[in-house]
């Protein structure tokens, strides 16, 4: 893509586009108000799913970006998703499916990994897509991933450019061609694999929990419930000028604190419980002892507390006014509430209700940052938005702890501690592998190491080049190639070289006869020659290589590998007589046993694991990527390498 679309930021972050189909008949002066028009209907449209959504870092959002440099005018949105890669993929999701309600638009989407779609999908791409030639290929139309192909041969497809495309380029080509640029079944099945399930899949994301808080967070959470996330990120990015501000609170004191129930995502939420913290004495959040039945819901809300804090001490209480826009008076809102009712965004909740006025708030806070939303030099923050609400809107302590006897319980968390075949198996379905079968203890008794030193083999045989080396893949899973040149050359050397054709093929006997017999005399001797050169050379590698095996036999190194003699361990008589055999016929030189290489192969691999300790490890890594899963250590005893024992 073109130097101006590059991502600004090395952050975690995704950039998305959305392209009007090219028309030669639409009137250029009115393509700004067209772009802005979809802007609104876009967000409207999609808003019953993004409201509630609680973003990481930044929500989904669209402006228009004037044509520069050959990228024409469009619709523009960036998002830093931090560690939650679900807001991608969830971003991933939305544009697809805004493609899809739209099919005059065309989108791509990219992140700081560049085209991440191709990098999820790289199991099944054509092999000749790779990162030089990928810019400006991949986009979305009609619901569905499109490739634009390259030529095969030159000149092959005139509608195809022989160097990647540029914008208008790829626009012209998808609107002309969209079922020759549709990407192949199993590419779109990779990147549908990690969307499936959306919206519905956003529940599933979110854990709920008691907090123990004070009483204005719970008001504020009432009102925005997705400014926990800006919370949790100011405490878990603390630093110890952010906690100068959490000695003596003073916008959160201790003292109304009350129970509730607050909904994180479970990035979030892991965030928030792995975070080790002890607070300042003289801030007055005491906890429990951690026996107490309810001291993580103590501890959450003493984080929390923190991250509020932290958020308002940045910003003064007398903030400028001039950065406060009310919502009623932009010309849009009257419109985008009126759609927000007929797409039933209020269920059936009786409108002035405390519920109605929730998601009203809601609704409000998400035109303010996605649809009518401001320069980024006058937007307000997340401690400047909590003052807000503590100003303008009342609440009554008396009340909240009313609500605190009946709260919903909260979510089991036991996710947050998943065994390591647990996290393998939700490794694979991610990744759309097949499931492995957990190994039973009388399996593991029975675990057949041969297959770790096969495995091995295959792998070391495999092709490897500067870009890698590539994985032994089942015969099922392999994909079927044919090459012609690879395929004569091989009869090639079976054969011998085909003799060089002629100019004419008319000769006749004569012509034959005329050939002197000693060329063949003269090939044969430099054949033979040839032979024997080679022959030789390879007796001269062998007797060097084995004399550095005598040099290394009586040293640390060679007492460090098991021979097949101490393999078999013959029985002393035969020992004995092949001692005397080889004194008999040896030339005062001790006679070298050789290597049992799959046994070194295999302690080595195994002890390499066993120092893992159960964490990733290049020797797990390795083993798994070949399809090889090694039971668990039960006896957790060091291996030792042969000698050591």
């Amino acid at each position: 893509m073109e130097e101006d679309m590059k991502l600004a930021t090395v952050e975690d972050t995704v950039e998305y586009h959305l392209f009007l189909i090219p028309d030669e008949s639409r009137d250029p002066e009115k393509h700004k108000e067209i772009l802005q028009k979809y802007i609104e209907r876009i967000m409207t449209q999609f808003a019953p799913i993004l409201v509630s959504y609680i973003w990481q870092n930044q929500p989904f959002n669209l402006k228009y970006k004037p044509g520069k440099g050959g990228v024409p005018a469009h619709l523009y949105g960036v998002t830093k998703f931090g560690d939650n890669i679900e807001d991608e993929w969830f971003i991933v999701y939305i544009i697809k499916q805004i493609t899809k309600e739209f099919p005059e638009l065309i989108a791509r989407i990219e992140d700081n990994d560049g085209e991440f779609l191709l990098i999820e999908a790289a199991d099944f791409l054509p092999k000749w897509l790779d990162p030089d030639n990928s810019a400006n290929r991949v986009f979305f139309h009609q619901g569905e991933l499109c490739i634009i192909p390259a030529p095969r041969k030159p000149d092959a497809e005139s509608w195809l450019p022989t160097t990647p495309p540029t914008i208008p380029q790829a626009l012209n080509i998808i609107s002309a061609h969209p079922e020759k640029v549709l990407a192949s079944e199993l590419i779109r099945a990779a990147v549908n694999r990690r969307i499936i399930g959306y919206p519905e899949k956003v529940q599933a994301s979110l854990h709920r929990a008691h907090c123990f808080l004070p009483a204005g967070i719970v008001a504020v959470l009432k009102q925005q419930p997705r400014l926990v996330a800006a919370a949790v990120q100011a405490f878990y990015l603390r630093d110890p000028i952010d906690l100068r501000a959490c000695r003596i609170f003073k916008t959160f004191v201790p003292e109304t604190r009350i129970m509730t129930l607050v909904t994180f995502t479970k990035c979030l939420y892991a965030q928030l419980v792995q975070q080790r913290f002890v607070p300042d004495r003289r801030s007055g959040y005491k906890l429990p002892p951690p026996s107490h039945p309810q001291y993580r819901a103590h501890e959450l809300g003493m984080k929390l507390a923190h991250g509020f804090e932290i958020l308002c001490s940045k910003c003064s209480p007398h903030f400028s006014d001039s950065k406060k826009s009310l919502v009623s008076d932009s010309p849009l809102w009257a419109s985008f509430l009126e759609s927000l009712k007929k797409n039933n965004y209020f269920k059936e909740l009786i409108e002035g209700s405390s519920q109605y006025q929730e998601r009203l708030e809601m609704a409000k806070n998400y035109f303010q940052l996605s649809v009518n939303r401001p320069e980024s030099s006058l937007a307000i923050s997340p401690g400047e938005e909590i003052l807000t609400i503590l100003q303008t809107i009342p609440f009554d302590i008396e009340e909240l702890k009313k609500e605190e006897a009946n709260l919903h319980p909260e979510d089991d968390d036991r996710w947050l501690d998943l065994s390591p075949d647990q996290l393998d198996q939700l490794l694979q379905e991610a990744t759309g592998q097949k499931e492995s079968q957990p190994i039973s203890k009388n399996k593991e008794q029975d675990y057949d190491l041969t297959q770790v030193s096969e495995s091995m083999k295959a792998f070391i045989s495999k092709v490897s080049t500067h870009k890698g080396a590539e994985l032994p893949q089942e015969h099922s899973e392999a994909p079927i190639t044919f090459d012609a040149d690879s395929f004569l050359n091989y009869f090639d050397k079976i054969l011998g070289p085909r003799p060089h054709e002629s100019d004419s093929d008319d000769l006749d006997e004569e012509d034959f006869e005329c050939l002197d017999s000693d060329d063949d005399v003269d090939l044969e001797t430099q054949e033979s020659g040839e032979e024997a050169s080679l022959k030789g050379t390879l007796d001269n590698l062998k007797s060097y290589m084995a004399q550095m095996d005598q040099e290394l036999a009586h040293t640390n190194i060679g007492k460090s590998f098991t021979t097949q003699k101490q393999v078999n361990k013959e029985p002393p008589s035969q020992t004995a007589s092949n001692n005397s055999d080889e004194e008999d016929s040896g030339a005062g030189q001790s006679v070298m046993e050789p290597v049992d290489i799959d046994l070194n192969l295999v302690s080595n691999i195994l002890e390499s694991y066993s120092s893992q300790a159960g964490l990733a490890g290049p020797a797990s890594n390795l083993l798994q990527s070949m399809g090889v899963r090694l039971p668990d250590n039960a006896d957790h005893r060091a291996i030792s390498k042969p000698g050591q024992e």
